[in-house]
């Protein structure tokens, strides 16, 4: 119950151990053409240039940001935590001229900051934004800096890695025009792949550069050709991988996106009920569904309370980051972990390790939770 892997279903795991086959057999092009359908309907778009990077999330950081940017290109990065710097950090290193739009940690950022930076700056070539912002646990808002950043003819890009699968996203509806993700997290397949999209405006900018992107291994305009109708060879593809993803994405549909969207924020809502009947106060305004930031609470010892909840009731939570590094708890609720046992689980372990909290309060308030 971390920031990340979920548990992965026997179901996905069976998959993975599925006979390998060549990376252009017939029968594994069906397989990607399946997978890419299936991450269209699960970011919610037409995008046909839609596909797995094969690597896990950061990686799909990077492909959408090297892609989008060529040296000297002006880009704006919204930074609230971790994710959002090494977003910074990135184009940086591609060679962007960054523009941080800056928020206390926990706390989102507000359209009208955007807004403020695209006027200051006109000549802003992508701005990023972290949709679910894991070191905190801050759940951004999406659609008005969408359509602000639609209006001064710039690319919105946004990190959801944490957020695909088990929160609305609605990459079309929202004027996203690249988006990443991971598949470790809501979709509960093994870390490894990273879930991209890429609109047709994002694919014009593409090919409109005038340098070779700076990664070869990330060069979509190569991908494309593999993952399009030519299958030009680009790189062996993690076969198993995607094997795993397209199992993990059909469990996905066969529940429903609405109806997973809204198990994530039912077992969240007990879990915060839960939570702050032990007295832990969560750390971000606008919490996330699936990954519940929540302050250590004063004179209990971070690291000591991680190690007995995972060796005395065998359960793993995350961590603070940054400045909230011995301060946070990072609970993940995310795909095949977010269920009424996982909740009533974790608060009774704490309930049991906690000084002056009582399990049975923490319970009774997630049952008052659900029945509501």
């Amino acid at each position: 119950m971390g920031p990340g892997p979920s548990d992965v279903p026997p179901r996905v795991l069976r998959a993975l151990a599925s006979p390998t086959v060549g990376h252009l057999d017939p029968y594994y092009l069906r397989v990607m053409n399946e997978t890419r359908e299936l991450l269209k309907r699960t970011f919610r778009t037409d995008n046909e240039l839609t596909f797995p990077i094969s690597a896990t999330g950061m990686a799909g950081m990077e492909a959408a940001v090297v892609n989008l940017i060529e040296p000297g290109d002006e880009m704006i990065v919204g930074v609230n935590g971790v994710f959002g710097e090494r977003m910074c950090d990135v184009a940086a290193r591609a060679g962007a001229t960054v523009h941080r739009v800056e928020a206390p940690w926990g706390t989102t950022i507000e359209p009208d900051a955007i807004r403020a930076a695209l006027s200051a700056n006109p000549n802003v070539k992508v701005v990023g934004i972290v949709h679910a912002e894991t070191s905190t646990g801050a759940h951004q808002p999406l659609e008005e800096i969408g359509k602000t950043v639609r209006e001064h003819d710039a690319l919105f890009l946004v990190d959801a890695v944490t957020s695909l699968g088990g929160a609305p996203l609605e990459i079309d509806a929202w004027h996203v025009d690249a988006c990443y993700s991971g598949s470790q997290k809501c979709l509960s397949c093994p870390p490894g792949l990273s879930p991209v999209t890429f609109s047709p405006r994002a694919i014009e900018r593409i090919e409109k550069r005038t340098s070779k992107v700076q990664s070869w291994y990330l060069d979509v305009s190569m991908i494309k050709s593999y993952w399009g109708g030519e299958r030009a060879y680009h790189h062996t593809a993690p076969v198993n991988m995607t094997y795993a993803m397209r199992e993990a994405l059909r469990m996905v549909h066969e529940e429903g996106l609405e109806q997973r969207w809204a198990r994530h924020a039912t077992h969240h809502r007990a879990l915060r009920a839960g939570l702050e009947a032990l007295g832990l106060r969560y750390v971000p305004e606008r919490s996330l569904p699936m990954l519940n930031a929540v302050h250590v609470p004063a004179g209990v010892d971070d690291a000591a309370t991680r190690k007995a909840l995972l060796e005395q009731h065998g359960i793993e939570i995350g961590g603070g980051l940054g400045p909230f590094k011995g301060k946070a708890w990072r609970v993940g609720l995310m795909g095949a972990s977010c269920t009424r046992r996982h909740v009533t689980t974790l608060l009774g372990a704490l309930g049991s390790l906690l000084p002056n909290a009582s399990a049975g309060e923490a319970l009774a308030a997630a049952d008052r939770a659900y029945s509501s």
